[in-house]
């Protein structure tokens, strides 16, 4: 009777304690980080839980946890003859159930049974392939930081070394480099530019198709890359999607005035562990000026969708489909580079108006398969479809002044409209990947793999001559490309202390036959419990844009050629050293330095030419070209790091670098990117148990930056500085001084907030995000306009925008 009561009355007080708040089931699977075995045993503990909230892993690898607080938490994992780890910043929310996919390392060095370990640091790439240059980026951060948008591209520029265009655009430049060489990864597999009204060189577009609501943690490389990233030289983002709750049915709704979306996921059928998650989304500006609420010239119409499916099986191993999707419009009418860059420079003519139509879709779609071979060993393998299209339509219209009598302007007249620029740019891809993975032992790991690639392009572009005669045919091709992409990569501990990665990438292009071999080696020494220094080496190659494979280009004598097509790799020797310092769990102060020596550029074949492809962006030009040019990256990049810990944290960087090339002309040049320097200045402070009820979090958040503009080519000037531009002879641009200069430096302020309200079956928050505070728009490029004083017209910085979104989770 005594036992009895007892039991009753600890029965009686535990459901009384559990009823005064509010709590949450956080659960998930644990396995070995290179062979994906589940960790039977492992422990998973609630840090500084009282009492104590903790579970072990069953045969599944399987772990829950329940009536855990709501908050943020940190986990603490555990395992014999393995690494621990410490996984921070877990957000418990009562709306919706925490599913984590956890992995453990082996420790390299066993002595009588002591294991040697350390604990995984935060930031680190989840992929531990990658010892330098690169990141890991979590939800949690891309939903944290100031000027995100929910949009996780965004996010990047907020690190050393990577940087936007400050025009509004989700370019990524990183390290000096164009953001036409960074490689977009979904799942593992490479995709489109993920970005709604992109252009034709994949830069560009000013929303993200990618939706912070489906999004794992991510890794981001900026150079000198692990053997298995091939066909790039600037930066890899390798986004991963999370699996859907496999147990509970859940959603969450957005209503913001960027987009309003949806997000389901929830169990295929009970008792199975597959699951689903889906989100879509709808541009808001759409919806309300659909409705008649207002009429805007120019207004964005966009909508996307992404999605995950699991289906794990008993013998056949596990499966996982998935896809991204977007489809983007707009009309704008008297478009001028202030709101949109058009090709050519017939817009600069007072007698010439033009309107700008563009259309664009992007489909992405994948399976992905993991089959274990043993406890050591699995293959990935991985089938993907990817479908691209970009119709851009410049429309002009010929302005006729009227003046009366006296010879006074009274009106203008305005032509009918024809078209100058059409292009229809359709690509299909279709990429298959299969990687053999060896966790040999505890020191070694062994990875070779293969993806072939094949590209059906469907390219026509045509636009008015100068003198708008007659048109010319700047493309015109309905061809196939094929690649295959082979790497080797080996990973040897030496100790617990000393890690190399080393390897091969193999790349071969069928276009032309072009193929190279590309060494690459990486080591990371960790000196001390808190130091640790490491250092990268790697080749690394690249096609060029294909549109510049197939350019029609016309002679002097009126022949018309394609001299392209043999156009070789773009290449780079990357060297990286860096020292990082760890002061404790949550600060870090690091340092970097890097060299990019560039070569086989493609350069205008002309010995008095300054162009480059690496300089190619939303503007376009189809000429001969040859791999003759040479170009440097260079700089040092500095980064003190507090991560979020007791309701706060803060993140500064800076970079010092340099960016050149050199084309026929023999002269170095500034490529567009180089901007010299950065500077950026993240804080952010949360304030928890708020109101009656303690369950309210207010999260305030800010960014300073500053950074240096982009170089431009110059209007025409005389010796005195005055303008000297020959419209009628289509007389702009001072080429003898391309890229020495840019107009000015810039910054930006931006302030943010999150209010969150826990309820028994729902959690609300409220987003408001005030990009560019001040409204400072500093100068990013020229352009001639009558119109304007001293008929020059400036494209700014993107001014202040105010971004409101309110979220649902239940």
């Amino acid at each position: 009777m005594k036992q009895l009561t007892v039991i009753a009355m600890v029965v009686l007080w535990a459901t009384t304690a559990f009823g005064q708040k509010l709590t949450q089931t956080v659960r998930g699977v644990i396995t070995d980080r290179d062979s994906k075995s589940p960790l039977i045993g492992a422990t998973v503990v609630v840090q500084g839980s009282d009492p104590l909230i903790g579970a072990i892993t069953d045969e599944n690898g399987t772990f829950r946890l329940v009536y855990v607080p709501l908050g943020r938490i940190s986990l603490q994992l555990s395992y014999v003859g393995y690494e621990p780890e410490i996984i921070s910043n877990v957000i418990v929310n009562s709306g919706k159930e925490v599913v984590l996919a956890l992995s453990m390392e082996e420790s390299a060095v066993k002595m009588d049974e002591i294991v040697v370990t350390a604990v995984r640091n935060k930031g680190e790439a989840v992929n531990d392939m990658a010892l330098v240059s690169a990141r890991s980026i979590s939800a949690e951060e891309t939903n944290r930081y100031a000027g995100g948008f929910n949009d996780p591209s965004r996010i990047m520029s907020n690190f050393a070394g990577i940087t936007s265009t400050q025009d509004g655009s989700n370019d990524i430049i990183v390290r000096g480099n164009s953001p036409k060489y960074v490689q977009w990864r979904l799942e593992g597999v490479q995709i489109t530019n993920p970005n709604h009204f992109a252009d034709q060189s994949a830069v560009g577009g000013a929303i993200s198709t990618l939706n912070n609501n489906l999004l794992a943690t991510s890794d981001f490389y900026t150079g000198a890359f692990s053997p298995e990233f091939g066909d790039v030289l600037s930066g890899v983002y390798d986004v991963r999607l999370r699996a859907g709750n496999n147990e509970k049915f859940e959603s969450v709704f957005g209503f913001g005035l960027l987009g309003t979306d949806l997000t389901l996921e929830g169990p295929l059928k009970k008792g199975y562990g597959g699951s689903y998650l889906v989100n879509y989304r709808y541009s808001t500006a759409t919806i309300i000026k659909d409705l008649g609420l207002v009429d805007i010239n120019g207004v964005p119409k966009f909508q996307d969708a992404a999605f995950k499916i699991v289906l794990p099986t008993e013998k056949l191993g596990s499966f996982s489909l998935f896809g991204l999707s977007g489809l983007s419009s707009f009309l704008i009418e008297d478009v001028t580079p202030v709101n949109w860059e058009t090709p050519g420079d017939r817009f600069m003519r007072e007698d010439i108006e033009e309107d700008y139509k563009k259309g664009a879709h992007l489909l992405n779609l994948g399976i992905d398969h993991i089959a274990t071979i043993n406890n050591n060993s699995f293959i990935n393998t991985t089938i993907a479809y990817s479908n691209e299209g970009i119709n851009d339509d410049v429309f002009e219209s010929q302005i006729e002044k009227i003046y009366d009598d006296e010879g006074n302007l009274i009106g203008e007249s305005v032509a009918d409209k024809r078209l100058n620029l059409k292009s229809r740019l359709a690509k299909t891809t279709y990429r298959g990947a299969i990687t053999y993975h060896n966790k040999i032992n505890a020191r070694n790991k062994f990875q070779l793999g293969t993806t072939y690639a094949y590209f059906d392009y469907n390219y026509e572009q045509s636009r008015l001559r100068d003198d708008a005669s007659s048109r010319f045919t700047l493309l015109d091709f309905n061809d196939g490309v094929s690649t295959i992409r082979n790497f080797i990569s080996w990973k040897y501990r030496v100790s617990g202390d000393i890690a190399i990665v080393a390897g091969f990438h193999n790349m071969n292009v069928l276009l032309n036959n072009k193929s190279t071999l590309e060494p690459r080696v990486a080591l990371n020494w960790q000196m001390s419990n808190t130091s640790s220094v490491h250092f990268g080496y790697g080749k690394h190659s690249n096609m060029e844009s294909i549109h510049n494979y197939f350019a029609q280009v016309e002679h002097e004598d009126g022949s018309i050629t394609k001299p392209n097509k043999d156009l070789g790799l773009l290449k780079a020797n990357h060297y990286v050293v860096g020292y990082e310092k760890r002061m404790g769990r949550n600060l870090r102060a690091k340092v970097e330095a890097y060299y990019q020596g560039l070569y086989d550029i493609p350069v205008e074949n002309s010995d008095t030419s300054y162009y480059s492809t690496i300089n190619e962006g939303l503007e376009f030009r189809y000429i001969d070209l040859v791999n003759k040019g040479t170009g440097k990256n260079y700089g040092i990049e500095v980064t003190l790091e507090k991560f979020f810990d007791n309701q706060y944290y803060y993140l500064i960087n800076g970079s010092l670098y340099e960016s050149k090339y050199t084309a026929l002309d023999g002269v170095e040049r500034n490529t567009q990117y180089n901007g010299n320097y950065l500077l950026n200045i993240l804080f952010g402070k949360e304030f928890t148990r708020l109101g009656k009820k303690r369950n309210q979090t207010l999260g305030l958040n800010g960014k300073v930056f500053f950074g240096g503009g982009k170089k431009i080519i110059p209007l025409l000037r005389d010796e005195n500085g005055h303008l000297a531009v020959d419209p009628q002879n289509n007389r702009y641009w001072d080429y003898e001084k391309a890229y020495e200069h840019d107009l000015e430096d810039v910054y930006a302020v931006i302030i943010s907030a999150s209010y969150k309200w826990n309820r028994p079956k729902a959690t609300h928050e409220l987003f408001l995000n005030l990009d560019n505070i001040t409204d400072h728009k500093g100068r990013l490029s020229e352009f001639y306009d009558a119109s304007e004083p001293g008929s020059v017209g400036y494209v700014t910085q993107f001014g202040f925008f105010p971004n409101l979104m309110y979220r649902v989770y239940f």
